[in-house]
């Protein structure tokens, strides 16, 4: 469950690093303004780029290509032209080819700005994932802690067939509180527990009531391991209750 905190909690540290490189548009477009910026330009320019580059690579690795390519100077290239001048030109401090008249074939300053401009919108689009993205890394480490937990039950059923209910049980009961918050579902009680969240979530179609029947005998099963010392939970019952829950978590999201 750290690990799953510790995702969540980057969620605003990550927003605020994003609206930290976007904010340096305006100062990144009036440094590009003038060639006699151009080394200020690129102080300033290589720290934004290598921490742009870093959130383009982990949010959107299928764009990294574009986003570089605004930046990089292609190595295929042989003459330069408007269409391949690039920020990294402009860093060097190489400026465009004259023409037969000692002129500049391009204005260098206003196609730097468009580069910057052409980032800085990938950027953008990029800052509307973060919350998407950092639920998926959540949604597989909640798998791969629930798969854990089922496996140790498992074995800890050699051990207690309670304790080994109990803790299937567990697992079940938060993978229906997870569902319940991914699709908005109130839940009037604090800490639900599986009854509290069987039936709102076929109510809400989560699930039909093949899947609700079956959640209701696992619930069955569980409460026998947790709360009715009287009676023994036989090896079969929690073996059914250790499946369950695996399909169920395999199978309702």
């Amino acid at each position: 469950m750290l690990a799953v905190r510790e995702v969540m909690s980057t969620s605003e540290e990550i927003k605020k690093e994003f609206q930290i490189l976007l904010d340096s548009q305006n100062e990144l477009l009036n440094l590009a303004k003038d060639i006699k910026d151009s080394i200020k330009f690129g102080t300033k320019y290589q720290g934004w780029y290598s921490r742009a580059y870093k959130l383009v690579e982990a949010f959107a690795p299928e764009r990294l290509n574009e986003f570089t390519s605004y930046y990089l100077i292609d190595t295929k290239r042989k003459v330069v032209n408007i269409d391949n001048y690039v920020l990294q030109d402009y860093v060097k401090g190489n400026s465009a080819p004259y023409d037969m008249y000692n002129r500049p074939l391009w204005d260098v300053n206003n196609l730097i700005m468009i580069r910057i401009l052409n980032q800085m919108q990938i950027m953008a689009s990029l800052s509307y994932r973060i919350d998407a993205v950092l639920q998926d890394v959540t949604g597989h480490l909640f798998a791969e802690l629930q798969d854990s937990e089922l496996q140790a039950a498992a074995q800890l059923k050699k051990i207690s067939k309670r304790a080994a209910g109990a803790l299937a049980g567990v697992v079940l009961e938060r993978h229906l509180q997870r569902v319940a918050v991914n699709h908005k579902i109130s839940i009037s009680k604090q800490n639900p527990t599986i009854g509290d969240l069987n039936d709102p979530l076929k109510n809400n179609s989560i699930y039909d009531t093949a899947v609700w029947r079956k959640i209701q005998l696992l619930t069955d099963i569980r409460n026998l391991c947790s709360h009715q010392k009287s009676i023994e939970p036989t090896e079969e019952q929690v073996d059914e209750l250790i499946s369950g829950v695996n399909s169920v978590i395999k199978s309702v999201f």
